[in-house]
């Protein structure tokens, strides 16, 4: 969530300090950057005991009563259930693309209508007072809200093991490493979750950029499919996304030769940083071993 300006300012603080880097969902300039060699990784890739792996689902809008149906059979068996909207409020100029002050007004006619139920949704977005959005947060981990439709401001730091469906509508507007990180809000405790990604579109490019999802929970995987998608950026600017020309390797089709020569690097980094590099000199060299 920090940009590369703030970042940069981060690690220059002190004495050349060591760097430690720490993401749920690794966007696609920082795998790039990992290629590259100027971060070293661990990964953790196991669930915490007792998690289950989150069943996901790409669907478009013919799908949207199902969804309901399904919502409202988790909220009676006492599970709660996160929608997240784009937008907060209605807009002239986009016109097909929900946000949470309508949305959650006509769902809540959609569940008196359809289902007669009593159930309480309620919205969350950045335009309310911190203190407003805390007490919301807190009725919904008290189990004191059923639904909430809400905008992004949930991605981070919300755990409540008793969600078990997120559902975003207008997926094809967010990026796949910000669908992950949305995703991470369910499936945090030994309760089944799901995914539903309602795209608002379905054109053959949007289907199969969503379809990522659907078929993995993993961040690298889908981080490395996302980097295919958009491009990792400048990898010495401050672009976080686009198209690269490479000169010399090609981070799509060489990232083997890429890591190999990252390995060779770790076993004699201090040779070539003692007797080949030489500040100032363009001359490109090649170590014997190479």
């Amino acid at each position: 969530r920090f940009g590369v300006k703030q970042r940069e300012r981060l690690a220059s603080k002190g004495e050349a300090p060591h760097t430690l880097v720490m993401s749920a969902t690794p966007i696609p300039r920082t795998l790039a950057i990992i290629m590259y060699g100027d971060l070293d990784i661990s990964v953790i890739d196991e669930l915490p005991a007792g998690r289950i792996p989150i069943k996901n689902c790409v669907v478009d809008e013919s799908y949207r009563k199902t969804a309901l149906g399904f919502i409202m059979k988790e909220v009676l068996q006492g599970h709660q259930i996160y929608i997240v909207c784009p937008m907060v409020e209605a807009s002239e100029v986009l016109d097909d693309v929900a946000n949470v002050t309508e949305y959650t007004e006509e769902l809540k006619k959609s569940i008196r209508d359809g289902y007669g139920a009593d159930t309480s949704v309620v919205c969350l977005h950045g335009k309310m007072k911190a203190e407003e959005k805390n007490r919301i947060l807190q009725d919904f981990a008290d189990g004191k809200i059923s639904i909430l439709v809400s905008t992004t401001v949930i991605e981070v730091g919300i755990n409540n093991p008793n969600a078990t469906v997120m559902m975003v509508e207008n997926a094809e507007r967010f990026g796949l490493a910000q669908l992950h990180q949305l995703r991470g809000r369910v499936g945090r405790g030994n309760l089944q979750s799901y995914c539903i990604f309602m795209s608002g579109k379905k054109d053959k490019d949007t289907m199969e950029r969503l379809n990522v999802l659907e078929k993995s929970n993993d961040g690298f995987y889908i981080a490395g499919e996302d980097l295919k998608m958009r491009g990792p950026g400048d990898f010495f600017g401050i672009r976080q996304s686009g198209e690269l020309m490479f000169k010399v390797g090609d981070i799509y089709n060489h990232a083997d030769m890429l890591r190999a020569a990252q390995d060779v690097y770790d076993r004699y980094g201090q040779e070539i940083d003692a007797k080949l590099i030489n500040k100032g000199d363009d001359r490109l060299y090649t170590m014997p071993v190479l």
